[in-house]
């Protein structure tokens, strides 16, 4: 749908509305269409991955590290939790005002970042903000479909809605 389109059905954006931010963590195949639908939907979308030569795309912002700066419209979520770097991004992102924060992985499994977050220091109150499972729970296995019940549920917290997340 065009611009032109999106206006006329929807109308224009509102004058002083809040530029909603999505970050990624990590460059996986679910990061990317995170990356994408976020785009879609109106995001300013951030990459962060410490390893630049895991990134295969060009038209994203790619950055090393959690900015420090997020703000109180920023929804970050993290793609790997198998990661090294996951607990040292995880607490960078939680001294941040990001709104919401997110580490995907198996609600069956232990969340691996909570003793990572731990071995660091940060105080349960804060690893407590932290979003374990993401995502509507609509059975989805495919990254395009992880990625879309993501970004679903990021929807409906917005919006103040339950948005199925039990599972």
């Amino acid at each position: 749908m065009s611009t032109d389109s999106r206006t006329m059905a929807h109308g224009a954006p509102t004058s002083g509305t809040a530029v909603k931010t999505l970050v990624v963590v990590f460059a996986t195949a679910v990061g990317e269409y995170l990356l994408r639908y976020g785009a879609d939907l109106g995001y300013k979308t951030l990459l962060v991955e410490p390893q630049r030569a895991r990134v295969a795309a060009t038209d994203v912002t790619v950055l090393t590290g959690v900015p420090a700066d997020l703000g109180e419209h920023a929804d970050l979520v993290v793609t790997d939790h198998h990661r090294p770097e996951l607990g040292a991004l995880v607490q960078s992102a939680l001294r941040s005002n990001a709104r919401w924060i997110g580490v995907m992985g198996n609600p069956r499994h232990p969340p691996p970042h909570v003793p990572a977050l731990r071995a660091l220091g940060v105080p349960e109150s804060d690893i407590a903000r932290v979003h374990r499972p993401i995502g509507l729970n609509i059975g989805s296995r495919t990254p395009p479909e992880i990625a879309i019940a993501t970004l679903a549920g990021l929807i409906a917290d917005r919006n103040g809605k339950p948005g199925g997340f039990e599972f």
